[in-house]
């Protein structure tokens, strides 16, 4: 026999109460490790907002943003050209923006990285010179291996897929929203490298660009990352690379340059809303590993329901049968409560009764599981299943 302090604790409410979310929507299935609003899923992480920018004066990035150029000399320490050895850039600062100097070739980050968010801002000389694909040429290049297209286009027309906004060689830019030189563009990109699994492609990878605030490219397969002329072929990217910023004879300026990392895709080993079989049970067992860890720092009823809360995660034998344990003692206790006192005890009643009654409604439980029978006619018994009109 259980002492009666122990009891207590399974009735009384507990100092560590349940977040909204167990016991509440879908449970987790074969390929979705978390239930409908699930409270054990993670919650985002906190970003401060930046400023947007004006054609007088850059905004500022977001507070987790990874800053590439932000106007200042010492920002080109992070810079360099792209031959091979490395060497430090021709390229200057003036008046606190990124210039190129024609003749001097590509430049590139020095820190490599992948799937990103980046901001870049670009300005075209105001003294028109050359037509087409001559004037105010450049390019952003993401992993160094495929160009977001910089160039005037305004009241200049060229191929289409070699626009300003257009993944170069691939997908022209469904609008242009281009300003006159001289003042400044905003592209805001979202990137995703090809992934490829034991030789092959199983993503092709994706450009999302808004130029000016315009959707220009939505989720743009890269068919292998485009280029000049000749039509690209699927093939692995690095792991990482380098942002590069093209050379194409034509002093474009640039400021505001910053990326935001991305989370992992499915595919690519991350956790996301939808994974394989594989990889949703895997997670679901981590889940439920930690939800027992947490039910054993907690005592009574908490401990029992969280317990319970691990079994539609993953079954785990020693969880079922101490929660079983507990909720039986839950039961009994309640069942000896004279009538005229059970009111005072209702929420709890209410919801072990509740959870109960999902787990069954899951088949995570049998639909003959004894507390649950008892409970469910005590709360019926007093009509608290009833709606109130």
């Amino acid at each position: 026999m259980r002492p009666l302090h122990y009891l207590a604790a399974l009735l009384s409410v507990s100092s560590v109460a349940l977040a909204d979310g167990a016991f509440y929507g879908d449970p987790p299935d074969a390929t979705h490790p978390w239930g409908i609003h699930d409270h054990n899923r993670p919650q985002p992480s906190v970003v401060e907002p930046g400023s947007f920018s004006s054609q007088e004066k850059p905004g500022t990035p977001p507070s987790d943003a990874v800053v590439l150029f932000s106007g200042q000399e010492s920002d080109l320490d992070q810079w360099q050209s792209d031959k091979n050895p490395a060497e430090p850039t021709k390229w200057i600062v003036k008046d606190g923006l990124l210039q190129c100097v024609p003749g001097s070739g590509y430049i590139q980050t020095k820190e490599k990285f992948a799937d990103c968010q980046l901001h870049v801002e670009w300005s075209e000389p105001e003294d028109i010179t050359g037509t087409s694909q001559g004037r105010g040429n450049s390019g952003v290049f993401l992993m160094g291996e495929v160009e977001v297209q910089v160039l005037d286009i305004y009241n200049n027309k060229t191929y289409s897929d070699g626009a300003a906004g257009a993944v170069y060689g691939i997908n022209p830019p469904m609008a242009n929203p281009i300003r006159k030189p001289g003042q400044w563009q905003v592209y805001d990109i979202v990137f995703r490298r090809p992934i490829f699994k034991d030789g092959k492609e199983v993503d092709p990878g994706y450009l999302t660009v808004f130029s000016n605030g315009v959707l220009v490219q939505d989720h743009t397969p890269l068919e292998g990352g485009g280029g000049h002329k000749k039509r690209s072929q699927a093939h692995p990217f690095p792991e990482v690379g380098p942002l590069k910023l093209q050379d194409h004879g034509n002093p474009v300026r640039f400021r505001n340059i910053w990326y935001r990392p991305l989370p992992k895709r499915a595919i690519d080993g991350g956790d996301t809303s939808v994974m394989s079989p594989e990889a949703t049970a895997k997670k679901r067992a981590e889940i439920a590993a930690g939800i027992r860890e947490d039910a054993a720092k907690l005592e009574g009823k908490a401990k029992m329901l969280r317990l319970f809360e691990s079994t539609y995660y993953a079954a785990n034998e020693d969880a079922t049968q101490s929660a079983t344990a507990m909720v039986n003692e839950f039961a009994a206790a309640t069942k000896a409560i004279p009538a005229d006192k059970l009111q005072s005890k209702k929420g709890e009643i209410m919801e072990v009764n509740n959870a109960l009654q999902y787990l069954i409604k899951f088949q995570i439980l049998p639909g003959d599981f004894a507390a649950a029978k008892t409970l469910n006619g005590i709360v019926k018994a007093n009509e608290w299943d009833k709606k109130k009109k």
